[in-house]
């Protein structure tokens, strides 16, 4: 029996988003005199919210005040640019269509502020989505599974209908924490290494895997 619902991560799992992210965390860092990160550096501290992206890009000891400053800074500076030079990973668009076209309900659920979520989602994904939500005041962040909850409560889901579809450990966590099915794929900013060592039980590597676990909750080769 098919889902009724995709929830799906947006930075390495929809979008490849690294360039942007890296761009817009060198900018605070140059601001400041510290070193500058290199894209797999990035990689490795991007999934749980720009703060702590930002925690981890700074050199050793320093302070929180000094964080706080360059997460104010990066914020603007990310909304203006966050479309740079992201871009779909190949083949997810069409996914999107494919689901949507058998009645699969769709949505995001990301550790990004809100309105970049939004943005992102409304830019490359316009009528797809019945909802996209982003880290935002009141509401934890995940591994939490606040946002997950909202989508089911707004859609009127239940969990056994629902699966999530992220690339990081963090989202392996998010769907245990919602108690909902998942799928890992493994294109994005994780390997496969890693998300096996998170507990990922299925994981997969091309957009057409998604879609047939999704439609007969089975992978076919």
């Amino acid at each position: 029996m098919k889902y009724q619902l995709a929830i799906f991560d947006l930075d390495g799992t929809l979008l490849n988003t690294l360039e942007d992210l890296t761009d817009s965390t060198n900018y605070v860092l140059s601001l400041h005199g510290y070193p500058v990160r290199t894209l797999e550096e990035v990689r490795r501290f991007v999934g749980n919210g720009i703060r702590r992206l930002i925690e981890q890009a700074v050199p050793e000891g320093v302070g929180a005040e000094v964080v706080d400053i360059l997460f104010e800074e990066f914020m603007p500076h990310y909304q203006a640019h966050c479309a740079d030079k992201t871009r779909p990973y190949d083949g997810v668009i069409a996914l999107l269509q494919s689901l949507k076209q058998q009645g699969i309900r769709l949505a995001v659920v990301s550790n990004k502020e809100d309105n970049a979520v939004k943005e992102l989602c409304d830019k490359y994904f316009p009528n797809l989505l019945e909802v996209s939500a982003g880290e935002r005041v009141g509401i934890r962040r995940k591994p939490a599974p606040d946002t997950v909850n909202e989508v089911l409560k707004l859609l009127q889901m239940e969990r056994n209908q629902a699966i999530y579809i992220g690339d990081s450990e963090v989202d392996v966590a998010t769907a245990r924490n919602a108690e909902i099915d998942c799928v890992a794929v493994d294109w994005g900013f994780r390997d496969k290494d890693c998300l096996q060592k998170a507990g990922a039980k299925v994981i997969v590597s091309t957009t057409k895997q998604v879609e047939d676990y999704i439609i007969s909750r089975s992978i076919i080769a």
